[in-house]
C-alpha cells in the first residue's frame, strides 16, 4: 500500500449490506448516451466500463430509466422489462471483472424527460409546471395510478439488477429528476396526499426508497442500496438546505448503505444564500453522517484532494471526469506513480480510452468542461 494515501486505499464496509470494498474511491455516475434505442447496451458501452472496473472499489453505471414514460436521454440503457436483464448483466459483469463492486442507478427523469424520446411525446411530473429552462414543455400531473405505478417500478428495477448481478443500486433522487421534483415546492403543487408542506413533498421518494429496500431484502447475497441527493435549487420556490436536511434525517432511518450528495463543487457554498460558505455535504454528513454513510462529490482531481475530503470525516469520494480522463487514476495512486495521472483529456486518445462517440463528442464540444490536451 502507498502510505502517503492510506485514506484512499483502506477498505470501507457499508453499515446495512456489510458489503466491503477495497478502497474508498467510487466511480461517479456518468451519462454514456451510447445505448440502443430499444434500452439494451453496445458492446462500446461495454468497453467503457471495462476499461474503468479498476479505477475504483465501487463503480456506478450511468442511469438507467425503470418505466417508459420516465426516459431521460437519447441513447439511455433501460430497467425498465425482464428482456433487458442480459444487457445489464453485460454491464455487471464488465464492471466487476476486477473485483470491484458494480451499483446500477436507477431512475425516472419527469419533466426533464425530451419529448421526443418518449412514446406520447408528453412528460410527466409531480404537477404540470414547466421547469425553468427556454423551451421547457409544460409535463402532465401524475395520476394516483401512475405514481403507483411509478413506486413499483423502481422495485422492479432493482429485482432485474440483483438477477443481472450487481452488487447495489442507487436511488436517482438528485440533479431535477422525478423525485427531487416530487419533493420540490417548485415542481410539486399538488394538495394530495403526495405535495403540499414538507412532509407530504417527501411521501413519494419516501415510498419508492420502501420499495427498492422490500426488493433488496428478496436477494440471497448481500446488496446495497444507496440515495442520490441535491441539496438546494435556484428556484422560487425551490429546495432550501433546511428541507434538505429534514430530508436526510428521515432517510437515515430507512436503513440505507449511503447518501451521495450531487455537487458540481465539494467546497461550494450554498446556491442560495451566498453568506452561507459551508460545503453542502459537510452539512449533511454532520446531521446524519454518524448513521448514513455520506459520498463527497465535485471537482476532485488529485490524491490530495481525495485526502482532503477524508479529513473532514466523510468515508467515501466519487470521482467522474477524472476518471474519464484517466481510467488508472487509481493503480497509478497504487503504485506510486502519481506524477504520471492524466489530468487533461487527450484528445487524439478517444480509442485508447474506450470512450463512445456520443459521449466522446460532447465532452469534446463542452468547452470548459473538461480541460483538454490538444
Amino acid at each position: 500500500m502507498n502510505s502517503n494515501y492510506k485514506n484512499i486505499l483502506s477498505p470501507f464496509t457499508f453499515p446495512v449490506s456489510d458489503i466491503e470494498v477495497t478502497n474508498r474511491i467510487v466511480m461517479a455516475p456518468m451519462t454514456t448516451f451510447s445505448g440502443n434505442d430499444d434500452g439494451t447496451t453496445t458492446d462500446a458501452e461495454v468497453a467503457y466500463y471495462k476499461e474503468r472496473n479498476q479505477s475504483a472499489g465501487l463503480l456506478i453505471t450511468a442511469c438507467a430509466y425503470v418505466i417508459k414514460h420516465g426516459k431521460g436521454f437519447h441513447g439511455q440503457i433501460g430497467a425498465d422489462t425482464d428482456e433487458l436483464i442480459p444487457s445489464l448483466r453485460r454491464i455487471a459483469e464488465a464492471l466487476k471483472a476486477s473485483g470491484n463492486k458494480a451499483v446500477l442507478q436507477i431512475y425516472h427523469g419527469g419533466r426533464m424527460s425530451p419529448p421526443e424520446e418518449l412514446v406520447d411525446g408528453q412528460s410527466v411530473s409531480a404537477s404540470a409546471v414547466a421547469a425553468e429552462r427556454e423551451g421547457a414543455q409544460v409535463p402532465r400531473e401524475m395520476t394516483e395510478s401512475e405514481i403507483e405505478e411509478t413506486i413499483v417500478a423502481f422495485g422492479e428495477a432493482t429485482r432485474r439488477a440483483i438477477a443481472a448481478g450487481f452488487d447495489g443500486v442507487e436511488i436517482h433522487g438528485a440533479n431535477t429528476y422525478l423525485l427531487q421534483q416530487f419533493f420540490s415546492p417548485h415542481s410539486n403543487r399538488r394538495t394530495d396526499k403526495w405535495g403540499g408542506d414538507l412532509i407530504k413533498r417527501m411521501t413519494f421518494p419516501l415510498a419508492v426508497v420502501d420499495s427498492v429496500k422490500r426488493a433488496a431484502a428478496l436477494a440471497s447475497r448481500p446488496f446495497l442500496v444507496g440515495y442520490r441527493i441535491s441539496p438546494e435549487e435556484m428556484e422560487n420556490p425551490g429546495i432550501t438546505m433546511e428541507d434538505t436536511l429534514y430530508l436526510v434525517e428521515a432517510l437515515s432511518h430507512k436503513q440505507l448503505d449511503y447518501l451521495h450528495v450531487s455537487v458540481m463543487d465539494f467546497w461550494a457554498g450554498s446556491m442560495r444564500d451566498k453568506q452561507d460558505t459551508a460545503a453542502r455535504a459537510q452539512l449533511i454528513a454532520a446531521k446524519v453522517g454518524h448513521i448514513l454513510p455520506v459520498i463527497g462529490v465535485g471537482g476532485f482531481h488529485t490524491p490530495e484532494d481525495a485526502e482532503k475530503v477524508f479529513a473532514t470525516g466523510i468515508p467515501l469520494v466519487a470521482m467522474g471526469r477524472e476518471l474519464l480522463m484517466d481510467p488508472h487514476w487509481l493503480t497509478k495512486v497504487k503504485e506510486n506513480a502519481v506524477d504520471k495521472i492524466e489530468t487533461e483529456l487527450d484528445v487524439n486518445a478517444q480509442d485508447a480510452l474506450k470512450i463512445p462517440t456520443p459521449l466522446w463528442q460532447g465532452l469534446v464540444l463542452r468547452t470548459g468542461w473538461m480541460p483538454l490536451k490538444k
